[in-house]
This record gives structure tokens, C-alpha cells and sequence, in this order.
């Protein structure tokens, strides 16, 4: 073998072939619109949709608010330092997706991944312009470009253009108030990172959905290579029955050929529907994405010739044996409810029960307490000792409210809050503000002696009674 051929055959990547899905009907293909249209229906309506919280904060329905630094969704909002929320939902998703893996297989790729379902659009698009499969490949090879050719390839790229101009629009419109932002990006007076955060996914989908589909599931995705750890011979997944296909014969083939042809008569339908551009007929492959279009394809055929369906079906491994010997497979509740996928269901359950219960149980009113270290103490002229804490209140209500502060740890402790006689302080609506509050021991108190003793800082909402505490440390003259 030459140097040039043993470097072909070495080769981690190749050159893409382009590929013309043929247009396909059946139960699968009709989920996948459903999907396809619920998905981009609540990608591109949510940022306009509204929901009043009263008049000091946005009315977006859902808003991620950089300049507040908080993250809105209808009536929950959530604060920077309640962070935890956004990781619990990220776990929440990826248990999700290991459930969904570890019974279907990558039934998230092929149904509801944010490529698979521009792509799909993408391709619907390209069918409405150019024709399906047959005049697409003629298109393809036709060498001359004539007017037809450029005007049906530019109308398409424009149409595929448009939609990623909508989709990183929708994007930015997650940001700010959409209405406002519409009219300063149309008015040429958007802030320039919203121009350049449109251009840059408007390129990316245009790039991704219309000329590289498959490449970013093969090569640029990284799921493909960890699905095999959340899969076992259990999982139901698309395959291919070949001992009732093989061996592959004609549709007027006889009884009485030796060996007996299979239900397969090599149709190619299949292959012609499917969008990686992938045979199942060879076996479970990196590139399959389980949209199950070639079910309904192979279907399809099996009805026009009077076989029966499944010839192409969702199975498990280990229901082959005994499909071979003529027996039935088990039900599908039985491969989905197995101790693993039963793991998985009860962990993403306990941390949607977990968040559920602090978002309910969170107080109104809270507090960050941040001990002034320079000094740690003052030494007063009378000889009590007195420490500064800067304490941060947040007040989450739509309304002013007035915020009382005491401290718990010892009956001799004084508290003072700065510019004040009294124990309370007014937080604007929805807000957080920036106190100096000052404990105070008795020069000769047990606690003013010792170097460092716990105490606890109390706030209280005096409308409504919601408390919150902070823990932190008192330093006495034994640090001196």
C-alpha cells in the first residue's frame, strides 16, 4: 500500500458529503414537528412575554437582568447569590439527560437538541425551495451554475440567513426589556454588544444548520462518545432487525429461493430519509441520533409490499435471542424500569423536591455580614470595645420596607447602626443597601476579655416579621 493511500485510509477526519433527506410521513416524523414547533415557538415568544411585578421592577416574563445582576422568571426571582437555584437546575438536566439516554438512547439528539431542531428547519426550508431529495441532488450535480441554480441557492441562503438573524435576536431579547431593545436595535442605537451578539449566533446557525448538520454531531458534540456509559444491552435504542431482513432480496422474489430472502428488498429508503446519511441496516453506529425517520420510511415500504412493521424499531439487545427463536419481546415498560433508570428518576426528582422547598422557604429580607478588619476592634475611650460589620440588606419585596437589627450572643452587647439612634433602617423596594453597624462590650465584660467569640446578627422585617441571621465573630482586647 502507497504512503498516500496509508494516510487516506488513517484519516480522523473526512470531507463532508453533502446530504438530501428525502421527505418522509409517519408518527415519528409527526413528533418531531411537534417538537420542532413547540421549541422554537417558546425560543422566539418568550422574551415578549409579559408579567406585571409591580412598578419598581421589569414586567418581562423571563429576564436575565446583567445590569441588576438578577434572573427573572414570572413570579420567581432569583438573586446573585442564589446561585445554587441555576446549579440545581443544571443538574436537574444533565440527570434528565441520563435518563433519557440510559432508556431511549440519544433520543435527546434526535428530538429536541437545539442543532437537530435547526436543522430541521433548516432542511424544510431547503425542501420548499429547491424540491426534495431527487431535485436536490440533481441541483447539486448540475456543474453549471445558470440563473435557475443561483436564484433557487440564494433565495435558500437568504431564507437560512433570516432565520439565524431571528435566532440571535431572540437571543439578546433575553437580556433586556425586548420592546425597548427592538427599537434601539432598529434605530441603529443598540449597544454594540447586542449587534455583535446577533451577528455572531446569526453566522453560527447559518454555519451549523445550513452546511455543517451532521459534522457538529459527529465530530464538533461530544454526547455521541458518552452515551455508550449511560447505555447497556437494556436501552431501547433504533435497529435493525436482520434476522428477519437477511438476506436482503427483491420485491418479486420467490418462494422457493435457496436461502429464503429476508423482508428487506434493499429499497434504500431508509438510507434516503435519514439525516446523518447513515445505513442502520450496518449495525448501531457513532452517527445514529435515533430520530427514527427511517422507522417510518421502512414502515411505509412494509405496508405497500404486506409485510409487517418493525422491520426497523426502537429494540434492546436483549430481547434479540429471542426475537432470533421466533418469541416475543418483553414490553417496553420493562426495559424503562430498571434499577438504573429508576436511580436516575429518584435523584432528579430529590433535586426538583430540594429546590422546590427553598424557593418556598427563602425569607424575603436577607443579609451578607462582612467584619471590618482594619482595625478588628476599637478600644473606647470609657474602655468598651466595639467592632464594625458592613451589612448588606436585601429587601425582595416590590415595596420600601423598614429593617430592624439586633445582634444575639451576650446580654452585655450594645449594637449601634451608623448615623442613627435607632435599630431600624429603611431598604428601598427590591433592592440591597450597604450598612455600618456597630457592637459594642462592656470594657469589663467576660466577652470584651476573650479574643474571639460568636455571635449571631439578626435582621427583621418590622411589616411582616420575615427574620434572617448571619453567624460571625466578635474580637475582645485579648487580641491586642
Amino acid at each position: 500500500m502507497s504512503e498516500q493511500n496509508e494516510t487516506e485510509d488513517h484519516s480522523l477526519y473526512a470531507a463532508r458529503e453533502p446530504i438530501f433527506p428525502r421527505r418522509v410521513k409517519g408518527p415519528f416524523r409527526n413528533l418531531k414537528w411537534v417538537i420542532m414547533a413547540v421549541t422554537l415557538g417558546i425560543y422566539y415568544i418568550t422574551p415578549w412575554l409579559r408579567w406585571d411585578r409591580g412598578p419598581n421592577l421589569p414586567d418581562q416574563a423571563v429576564l436575565v437582568d446583567l445590569a441588576s445582576r438578577r434572573f427573572f422568571f414570572l413570579w420567581i426571582e432569583i438573586w446573585p447569590h442564589e446561585f445554587y437555584f441555576i446549579a440545581g437546575l443544571l443538574i436537574m438536566a444533565g440527570l434528565g439527560l441520563f435518563l433519557f439516554t440510559s432508556a431511549l438512547g440519544r433520543v435527546w439528539c434526535g428530538y429536541a437538541c437545539p442543532q437537530t431542531v435547526w436543522t430541521d428547519l433548516f432542511i424544510l426550508v431547503e425542501r420548499w425551495i429547491e424540491g426534495d431529495r431527487n431535485a436536490r441532488l440533481r441541483l447539486h450535480r448540475q456543474k453549471k451554475w445558470d440563473l435557475r441554480k443561483v436564484r433557487l441557492r440564494v433565495t435558500k441562503w437568504v431564507a437560512w440567513f433570516l432565520i439565524g438573524m431571528a435566532t440571535g435576536g431572540a437571543w439578546v431579547f433575553y437580556f433586556t426589556d425586548a420592546p425597548t431593545l427592538l427599537n434601539n436595535l432598529i434605530a441603529l442605537q443598540a449597544h454594540p454588544a447586542a449587534y455583535i451578539t446577533i451577528f455572531v449566533l446569526t453566522m453560527t446557525t447559518f454555519v451549523f444548520g445550513g452546511f455543517m448538520r451532521e459534522q457538529i454531531c459527529i465530530y464538533a458534540c461530544p454526547w455521541p462518545r458518552i452515551q455508550a456509559a449511560m447505555m447497556d444491552e437494556e436501552t431501547l435504542t433504533v435497529g435493525y432487525r436482520y434476522w428477519r431482513g437477511e438476506p436482503r432480496g427483491k420485491l418479486n422474489h420467490t418462494e422457493t429461493e435457496d436461502p429464503p430472502a429476508g423482508d428487506c428488498i434493499d429499497c434504500m429508503a431508509c438510507v434516503n430519509v435519514c439525516p446523518m446519511g447513515i445505513d442502520i441496516r450496518e449495525g448501531q453506529q457513532l452517527a445514529c441520533i435515533t430520530c427514527a425517520l427511517c422507522i417510518d420510511a421502512c414502515d411505509d415500504v412494509m405496508a405497500k409490499i404486506g409485510k409487517p412493521r418493525g422491520l426497523i424499531d426502537y429494540l434492546a439487545l436483549t430481547d434479540e435471542e429471542t426475537e432470533k427463536k421466533g418469541g416475543a419481546s418483553r414490553p417496553i415498560w420493562q426495559h424503562v424500569l430498571r434499577p438504573r433508570s429508576v436511580l436516575y428518576t429518584v435523584l432528579w426528582s430529590g433535586v426538583g423536591l430540594a429546590l422546590v422547598f427553598a424557593l418556598f422557604m427563602r425569607a424575603d429580607i436577607d443579609l451578607t455580614v462582612a467584619p471590618v478588619r482594619n482595625p478588628t476592634f476599637v478600644l473606647m475611650s470609657n474602655g468598651d470595645v466595639r467592632n464594625t460589620y458592613e451589612i448588606r440588606l436585601r429587601n425582595k419585596n416590590g415595596e420600601d420596607r423598614p429593617v430592624r437589627v439586633t445582634v444575639k450572643g451576650d446580654l452585655a452587647l450594645r449594637t449601634q447602626l451608623e448615623n442613627t439612634i435607632y435599630e431600624t433602617v429603611t431598604v428601598p423596594a427590591d433592592e440591597t443597601k450597604l450598612v455600618k453597624f456597630f457592637v459594642i462590650a462592656p470594657g469589663q465584660s467576660d466577652i470584651s476579655k476573650r479574643e474571639v467569640s460568636s455571635i449571631r446578627i439578626w435582621v427583621e422585617d418590622v411589616i411582616n416579621g420575615d427574620k434572617a441571621y448571619k453567624d460571625t465573630v466578635f474580637n475582645g482586647k485579648a487580641n491586642k
